[in-house]
């Protein structure tokens, strides 16, 4: 009796632990994914095509899509837990690793050197980058169009410190340069397209030189929260191919791409257009020449003292330390 007993109140303990682990399981994949995306590219895409909320739905998993106007702000909530998953450019996460913010490279789009560039007003005298020396010149601070400015005034013969950078959001930056009140903007797609449509500004330079080269490579990095990445790869695997198919699908048609996202981005569709011309598609893991890349930019800017530190760019990779 004792041990027949003693046996099914370890088969009970067992069972409990059982169910116990399984119920803890289906509360972590209850727990809603938080994908933030900007005003534009591929992850806008999926939100609007509704086939990554069908997939986790029938996995039990609901996701939360939160709009961010560039990569600081989307980093910066990832940085303070209240986001998982997102995609910014290259500088946004320098600038966040150099913050101490727990993000890792999880994935990357082709070169796009083409979507951004240094606009002046359509009459505006400045005829060269040259030109811009003691001129305001608008910028999100920490974005992409960060390095092609820093890259573009080496190019020229300037210093950073040879411009008056004026650091403003996109829809403020807009504001300001249809005003007057700087030089010069530096800015991303669809923000690019929008702006040369509507105020016809002329474009100084853009990611590409003069013979072809790229003077920047404006990579997309989609970026998770470290300990998101740890505990639920599995969800980080399922979007990455979800953002695949979808690139897959858009990069043949992007008139009709353009003509669905007009309404939710506020743009026409002719000139999303030009700006889907000009993104790189497909989703593509992070190789060493990549990391490469981003360790330049990230000693670059420690060099002009715009992070505070010198970081290593690999120790921002999945598996890695720190």
């Amino acid at each position: 009796m004792g041990k027949a007993f003693s046996a099914l109140c370890r088969l009970a303990l067992a069972t409990a632990l059982i169910l116990g682990v399984g119920a803890g399981a289906a509360r972590a994949a209850e727990k809603p994914v938080r994908i933030g995306y900007q005003k534009y590219g591929t992850l806008l895409l999926l939100k609007e095509s509704g086939k990554l909320d069908e997939q986790l739905k029938a996995q039990g998993i609901a996701v939360e899509w939160r709009e961010f106007p560039g990569g600081p702000q989307l980093l910066e909530a990832l940085n303070v837990g209240a986001l998982d998953f997102g995609i910014t450019g290259e500088a946004p996460p320098i600038f966040a690793q150099a913050a101490g913010a727990p993000i890792v490279y999880v994935g990357v789009e082709p070169p796009a050197p083409k979507g951004e560039a240094i606009l002046v007003p359509k009459d505006s005298p400045l005829k060269s980058v040259a030109d811009l020396k003691g001129k305001k010149v608008a910028l999100n601070k920490g974005s992409n169009v960060h390095y092609l400015l820093v890259k573009a005034l080496e190019e020229a013969g300037l210093g950073y410190g040879d411009i008056q950078p004026t650091y403003l959001a996109p829809a403020d930056a807009r504001a300001a340069f249809e005003q007057g009140s700087v030089d010069a903007w530096v800015i991303w797609d669809p923000y690019y397209a929008a702006a040369a449509a509507a105020t016809q500004a002329r474009v100084l330079v853009d990611g590409v030189r003069a013979d072809g080269s790229n003077l920047v490579a404006n990579h997309q990095f989609y970026l998770a929260e470290r300990g998101f990445n740890e505990t639920r790869p599995q969800v980080v695997q399922t979007i990455l191919a979800a953002l695949k198919d979808i690139d897959a699908a858009s990069r043949g048609d992007q008139k009709a791409v353009a003509q669905r996202l007009s309404p939710q981005v506020g743009i026409p569709a002719p000139v999303l257009e030009t700006a889907l011309a000009r993104m790189g598609y497909g989703v593509q893991p992070i190789t060493p020449e990549v990391i490469a890349a981003q360790q330049k930019i990230a000693d670059t800017f420690h060099q002009l003292g715009l992070i505070p530190k010198h970081i290593t760019v690999s120790d921002a990779l999945p598996g890695s330390k720190s």
